[in-house]
């Protein structure tokens, strides 16, 4: 009876928490829908805002970049479009602040590790700043052996995505680059594919990238969208004018530009981490669901042998009697 008891406990117990995985799976299923709305829509101006930043860029190298003295060096646009010697780089690492969410923190982690190693064989100094906490455990107890520096963690951003949190991102990381802190920003992030599967990548946000060839690189690599890039790259480009200087419209462009990045990093982090909770939730419902069969099974076969061992005693002592 006790080995009964055993498997019947164990049944309720697994029984209750595929009820907490099922419902995690529907929160989660409720919510990557928003979420893969609101990526899909930002992508196509992220897109459009980073191939105008790059035109008006190479724009701008025909004449001289006025020199200007701002407060915030978000605004600082001629030291933001400077390119100098790395000797060292800053990563951006985007995790999340929540747990059951299958392989994902896990995934960045390994990533983030291989990039600050990388780094470190070609003698650059790595400075880490973290959004979310869930890869900062594993991350920061190789500190001491691969040698870099925790910045700054952001722990309250992603409990409530919009322009106001990127910016504060984008404010401290433009304060490190002109103070010549960092020569070189990456941000780690998930790009959302669909509702089964993302991919960690790795997008350089300062200096920023203006060549042709990235800005493709990023349409099909980071935003995934489906234009006609061969038809567009032998269009005849058009004539600008700027008014009332190409300095003044790069010293709005380029704080959007870098605020929108960070922005979009993490819209495509936020659902992929409800895409891939999803499935980790979906994956323990079943895998409990097996487990409750399996259980059910051996506990019969338990219960009929303690049945029949039962009607063997009591057959047994009758033909004692007799």
């Amino acid at each position: 009876m006790a080995n009964l008891r055993s498997i019947k406990d164990r049944i309720t117990s697994i029984k209750n928490t595929q009820k907490i995985t099922k419902a995690m799976k529907m929160v989660a299923a409720a919510k990557v829908k928003k979420a893969e709305n609101a990526v899909k829509a930002s992508r196509p101006f992220t897109l459009e805002l980073y191939k105008m930043f790059s035109w008006v860029y190479k724009e701008s190298l025909k004449d001289k970049l006025d020199k200007v003295k701002t407060e915030n060096s978000l605004d600082n646009y001629p030291a933001l479009l400077e390119k100098r010697d790395v000797k060292s780089v800053g990563l951006v690492i985007v995790s999340s602040n929540k747990g059951l969410a299958g392989a994902y923190s896990a995934n960045i982690v390994r990533y983030s590790l291989n990039m600050i190693k990388e780094f470190k064989a070609k003698n650059i100094n790595v400075k880490v700043y973290f959004v979310g906490q869930k890869a900062v455990p594993a991350i920061k107890n190789t500190q001491n052996q691969l040698n870099f520096e925790i910045r700054k963690t952001y722990t309250t951003v992603l409990d409530g995505i919009n322009s106001g949190s990127a910016q504060i991102i984008a404010t401290d990381l433009a304060d490190d680059y002109v103070s010549g802190v960092i020569d070189e920003i990456h941000l780690i992030t998930t790009r959302y594919k669909n509702m089964m599967s993302y991919k960690t990548e790795d997008w350089q946000l300062l200096p920023t990238i203006t060549d042709t060839d990235k800005i493709k690189e990023f349409q099909d690599k980071n935003l995934d969208l489906e234009l006609n890039i061969k038809h567009n790259e032998h269009k005849i480009e058009p004539l600008s004018e700027y008014l009332p200087s190409i300095n003044s419209v790069l010293s709005t462009i380029v704080p959007m530009f870098i605020t929108n990045v960070i922005f979009q990093s993490l819209l495509e982090a936020s659902a992929s981490e409800l895409a891939s909770r999803m499935t980790a939730m979906s994956a323990a419902t079943n895998n409990a669901t097996d487990m409750i069969s399996t259980l059910t099974i051996e506990y019969n076969k338990a219960r009929q042998a303690n049945i029949t061992q039962e009607l063997t005693e009591i057959i047994g002592g009758s033909n004692a009697l007799n």
